[in-house]
């Protein structure tokens, strides 16, 4: 298992990109949820209806439930967010322009059959109840077993949209320092990003309500991995972590076996319950590994995962952020030195900080603000010593933009989003379906 993961590892020239979001669909009438199917617009109907563009349908017991095409993916999250899960690319340039021809895509089909989506990371209106719940096997596993495991996992099933970027390493020792520098970082990517301030209609008291739902949704698989930062900290040391997160599910001849709660080491022994004397395959830990959800995944790449979805130029400025930071050895470097000496209980502290008040968490003598600007600026020279233009001869820099405003200002989209609820707004979140819209 553990050299499944090292086959990850690929010389720098071969390094990629790959960019995931998430979004809510709603209705344009009275901006209520997305049904999977039924009269009027569907999650259905916009499936069907982006096969137009060469999309080729995957079904679940004869039902749309994703798409795929030229090496990338639309999903279905449990309550009917749509996720793009972008084709591993060379540049930021591309894969913002993937990020904008997909947009553009689902703008067609949603709009012929009054559908819209919106860009926030947590549905600012619908109740748990008035959100559907989509058609996938292990959804159903997941939702009834989330509430014996913490008290928010359903809110982060149905109700949160992230954004998140898929990167290379061309080691293990890389790996491993790219993992601790982006675990240590990822607060900084929440503050930045933040954007859920609201749900049922009302402040909810924090910067990003998507990013505090992940402290109460199973700590048993999420979370700042201490462990990362240890000696001996590898490949071999991640299994071991993995083994011993409980298990969702087994997958069989398309269908979900329940194994909720139960252990893959027993699994690897052929005494798991469900499937008496038989033993996992390389695909049954490449399934339990999509399980783990902590604040930076491994797989066979990193994934970065702190950071609230939001509007187009966001979703370009977060794999523009990481790829600037861990791309570039000299900014690696930087980032590094800048983290080595923090604690657990401080990455802990700034986890949980940036999720209540986002820039204006305090670190030791500063804020997070300050910490965001230093960051910025070994982003922006990495990218820069990339050396990648597009057409007209801008470098990967102009993504960043947007995020030296933010942390400049100190005001993190979602304070912005309060205030117009204070003003403009008056007191409504329905406004956000039109300005927070794609």
């Amino acid at each position: 298992m553990a050299d499944h993961l090292a086959t990850g590892c690929k010389p720098k020239d071969r390094w990629r990109i790959g960019t995931e979001h998430e979004k809510f669909g709603f209705r344009l009438s009275d901006h209520g949820p997305l049904p999977y199917e039924g009269d009027g617009p569907t999650v259905r109907k916009m499936l069907e209806g982006l096969t137009r563009f060469g999309w080729e349908p995957v079904l679940e017991k004869g039902k749309p439930i994703a798409l795929k095409r030229e090496g990338a993916s639309v999903s279905l999250e449990p309550g009917g967010q749509f996720e793009l899960s972008g084709a591993p690319l060379e540049t930021v340039h591309q894969t913002c322009a993937e990020v904008n021809s997909h947009l553009r895509e689902v703008r067609a089909v949603a709009d012929e059959i009054g559908a819209g989506f919106l860009g926030l990371g947590f549905s600012p209106k619908w109740t748990l109840e008035e959100t559907p719940m989509m058609p996938k096997g292990r959804y159903g596993l997941m939702k009834a077993y989330m509430p014996k495991v913490g008290t928010l996992g359903h809110q982060m099933m149905f109700r949160s949209c992230t954004v998140q970027v898929n990167l290379d390493f061309d080691s293990e020792a890389t790996m491993v320092k790219m993992f601790r520098v982006s675990l240590a970082l990822q607060p900084v990517a929440t503050a930045l990003f933040a954007n859920s301030p609201f749900t049922e209609g009302k402040p909810n008291g924090f910067m990003s309500y998507r990013a505090h739902i992940w402290t109460d949704t199973d700590n048993n698989r999420t979370g700042m991995l201490p462990f990362v930062f240890e000696d001996g900290m590898g490949f071999e040391r991640y299994v071991e972590y993995a083994l011993d997160v409980p298990m969702y599910f087994v997958k069989r001849k398309g269908e979900f076996i329940d194994a909720t709660g139960l252990s893959f080491r027993d699994f690897l022994a052929g005494k798991l319950p469900v499937l008496p004397g038989e033993r996992p395959t390389m695909e049954d830990f490449d399934d339990h590994l999509s399980t783990i959800f902590p604040e930076v995944r491994l797989k066979t790449f990193l994934e970065m995962r702190g950071a609230d979805g939001g509007p187009w130029n966001r979703l370009c400025a977060l794999p523009a952020f990481w790829t600037g930071i861990l791309y570039d050895d000299a900014s690696l470097d930087a980032a590094w030195n800048l983290v080595r000496d923090w604690t657990a209980e401080e990455r802990e502290d700034l986890r949980r900080g940036a999720a209540k008040l986002a820039l204006h968490a305090p670190f030791r003598d500063r804020t997070l603000q300050d910490i965001a600007k230093d960051v910025l600026a070994i982003s922006r020279d990495g990218l820069r010593a990339r050396g990648r233009p597009n057409g007209h001869g801008e470098n990967e820099t102009i993504f960043l933009d947007e995020l030296d405003a933010i942390a400049a200002s100190g005001r993190s989209p979602a304070r912005e989003l309060l205030q117009r609820y204070h003003s403009g707004w008056e007191y409504s979140v329905d406004p956000a379906f039109r300005e927070c819209a794609y």
